[in-house]
């Protein structure tokens, strides 16, 4: 599953500075620029199928690490990984490869990111591709009152996430085996079957881990793949990732003057047809013609699971390359 030896030979790595401090990005290719952006826990790593399709395909690929996460600067402070700082970011990273616009994508809260950069700053990025995350306009509810809400008397993985230092505590004693769990437990092949405890959930007093399968690595990550997100979170921590989980509230803030906003710029979705992600949101796909009126297509793939770009490479590249193309 991982790239060739000549495609990673051709990946070019640099830092270039942000509103953060410096992000970290890895480019391949030359013409129009694609920015890649990852979500929880990954880093530019899970854009290593992509870039050399992308590149290959005469655009400039480049997958970033966004703030605190792997080489990129990690700021202290909670509140410094709102939506409205992220946004700051990518724009800095187009400006400063010097290009005037570019087509963003993005995975899980990455494609979030992607999708609220395209709304808020059209100016710059003039498409958003998201994976696994569909639209949904800024407004609503308060965050933290519908996660508080979901449940019942267990307690959902956002809310969990969203206490300091508490999800912390359970992955840095073992970031290694966290990661392999929490990736299995979201991909097709090892997420746990029906009738079991669901994995994004926590029992009163437990651990996220206690639900995770055990022993198995999924088809798409070999024990090499999984040293290198691991080891990136070894040196960082997990604080600056979790981060974004802190901010929801922050930014249903931000964003109230947006409030129901449609993307109008064009736009592709795809999603895995066993992710929690493409069921629970299955209304905000139903409510594309409104809320993505430009989109270009709706894929989801039938048997994947959350991590589409990485457990189906060959079918998202495609999917990505021949949307590219379409664009004006």
């Amino acid at each position: 599953m991982s790239p060739t030896p000549s495609a990673a030979k051709d990946r070019t790595h640099r830092m270039v500075p942000s509103p953060a401090g410096r992000t970290h990005l890895v480019e391949q290719g030359t013409g129009p620029l694609v920015l890649l952006v990852h979500g929880f826990p990954e880093s530019w790593y899970s854009w290593r199928h992509q870039l050399p399709v992308i590149a290959a395909a005469g655009y400039r690929a480049v997958a970033v690490d966004q703030r605190g996460y792997g080489r990129s600067s990690r700021p202290r402070e909670s509140a410094a990984y709102r939506m409205l700082d992220l946004v700051d970011d990518h724009v800095a990273v187009v400006r400063a490869l010097g290009e005037e616009s570019a087509v963003i994508v993005g995975h899980d809260w990455g494609a979030t990111v992607a999708a609220h950069a395209a709304l808020l700053r059209p100016d710059v990025f003039r498409a958003a591709g998201l994976l696994s995350v569909p639209y949904t306009p800024p407004g609503g509810p308060r965050p933290s009152d519908v996660f508080a809400g979901m449940g019942g008397d267990e307690e959902f993985y956002v809310s969990y996430f969203q206490e300091p230092g508490r999800a912390e505590a359970e992955i840095e004693p073992d970031v290694r085996g966290w990661l392999a769990g929490f990736y299995a437990a979201l991909s097709a092949d090892t997420m746990p079957g029906p009738g079991a405890p669901d994995p994004h959930f926590v029992s009163r007093g437990g651990l996220l881990r206690d639900r995770f399968p055990a022993g198995r690595l999924p088809g798409w990550l070999d024990a090499r793949e999984l040293d290198v997100y691991a080891g990136e979170f070894e040196r960082t921590g997990l604080t600056g990732a979790l981060n974004r989980y802190r901010n929801m509230d922050r930014d249903w803030v931000d964003l109230a003057d947006h409030a129901g906003a449609p993307l109008t710029q064009p736009s592709l979705f795809v999603g895995g047809g066993l992710d929690a992600s493409t069921i629970w949101l299955a209304d905000a796909i139903k409510a594309f013609p409104d809320t993505l009126p430009g989109l270009f297509a709706s894929h989801v793939l039938d048997g994947c699971g959350h991590w589409v770009q990485q457990e189906r490479p060959a079918e998202v590249n495609r999917i990505l390359t021949d949307w590219l193309a379409e664009l004006p």
